[in-house]
This record gives C-alpha cells, structure tokens and sequence, in this order.
C-alpha cells in the first residue's frame, strides 16, 4: 500500500474532522484523528481544538514515538493510542476516535455491540468488544486497545467513546459511521421494540465469507445464540 501525501493527509484529516463535528460525533474539542504517511511519520488533529474549527496549520506531524516533527501546536495526549495501533499493526493506516453518543452510551454500560441483527454490521465490524476502562492521557489507553489492532476494526472504550482504525483515513470514518448506527439498530430493537429476529449461525458464516471477498481483513465473530 502507498502512502498519502502529506498534502492529501491533512486534507483528509480537516474533511474528516468536520464531517465528526456536524454529525455530532464529538462535542467542543473532543476526539481525534490520525493518518500515518510514511514508515515513522503520523499527521494528527492537535490537541484542545474543535473538530469543525481545524486549520491546516494547526496539525501536527509527529513519528511513532510521538516525538513532534512538525508543527507548532501541541499533539493530543490520546495520540498515544493512535500510535500504538500502527506499531501493533502495519497495515493500519489511519484512526479516528470520538464519542457518538449511542456508542459511547453502551461504552459507559460496558455492553458490546455483538448482536448478529444486521447483515452489514456482520461484514463490516463482526462484533464491537469494549476495552477495559483506562485513565485518559495515560498509558493504560494504548495498552488496552492493542489486543485488538489484529482482529478488530474498532472497539468502544469503557467510559470514554469509540475508536476504529483501516488502512484508509475514509474506511476508518466510515466504520466509526457503522458502529454508531449499529448501536442506534441494537437500542431500538432491544430496548424499545424489546426483540431481536438474530442471524442464525450459517447465515452468519456466509456473511463472513463475503467480508473475505470483499477484502476486509479483520472483524470480530458476532455472538451466536446457537
């Protein structure tokens, strides 16, 4: 895989960081974006700026240590996560963290999103775990989300909101997009309509023989009843 200029990076990371900010995704300076553009170099969002008021200018470049490259604004303490998810995974090109609220509703009650109720949740995310509570701006953050860097696409962090990671700064969104209405689907039916029709095992498996084909990598296995 090529990497995105830096130009096109810090493009991507302001459109990126609007379409958060509009879709209420994140609140005041919340949240935070990344893209890696080179085997030690990261583009990311600085830190205590709103998503929907970002300037070029403002962003950061900074190696995988976190060490600042470029740039004369702070890098968000929460980067450290971002960077761990690219030392664990090579193939990980971008993240995105922020806390849509239905998400970070079920982050906060410690349920994850692994109900089998939705054939494209299945292909895209498999099942969303939640990662155990960490102390924000710690290294505690990084530790808990790496187990999953390999066979996830995103998870929801204990207390905190959500994260997802790709090999493309749109796919990482994108999943971010997914999991929310995922957990939108997951309270509706399960808390108001009070009932789930869930997939079946064989239906579950040739969903997942389609996300093979269709070239995603990871997805965790949905929870099945049978």
């Amino acid at each position: 895989m090529e990497y995105l200029t830096a130009k096109q990076a810090r493009k991507a990371i302001l459109d990126i960081g609007q379409r958060m900010y509009v879709r209420n995704f994140v609140a005041a300076n919340d949240g935070n974006i990344s893209i890696k553009t080179g085997d030690n170099e990261v583009w990311a969002t600085p830190t205590g700026v709103s998503k929907g008021y970002m300037k070029k200018k403002m962003l950061v470049k900074v190696d995988l240590e976190g060490n600042l490259l470029e740039g004369t604004y702070r890098p968000s303490s929460e980067l450290k996560m971002h960077l761990r998810a690219y030392r664990e995974n090579s193939d990980i090109r971008a993240v995105c963290h922020a806390h849509p609220p239905v998400c970070t509703c079920y982050a906060i009650a410690g349920i994850p999103l692994s109900s089998p109720v939705l054939a494209e949740a299945v292909i895209t995310l498999g099942d969303v775990p939640v990662a155990p509570y960490a102390e924000l701006g710690s290294e505690a953050v990084p530790d808990v989300v790496a187990p999953y860097c390999h066979t996830h696409n995103g998870v929801l962090l204990a207390n905190h909101g959500a994260v997802t990671w790709a090999e493309d700064p749109y796919a990482a969104y994108y999943r971010l997009e997914s999991m929310e209405y995922y957990a939108k689907i997951l309270l509706i039916t399960d808390k108001i309509l009070g009932r789930q029709n869930r997939l079946t095992k064989e239906q579950i498996e040739a969903l997942l023989a389609m996300r093979e084909k269709f070239g995603i990598k990871r997805g965790g296995m949905p929870f099945c009843t049978e």
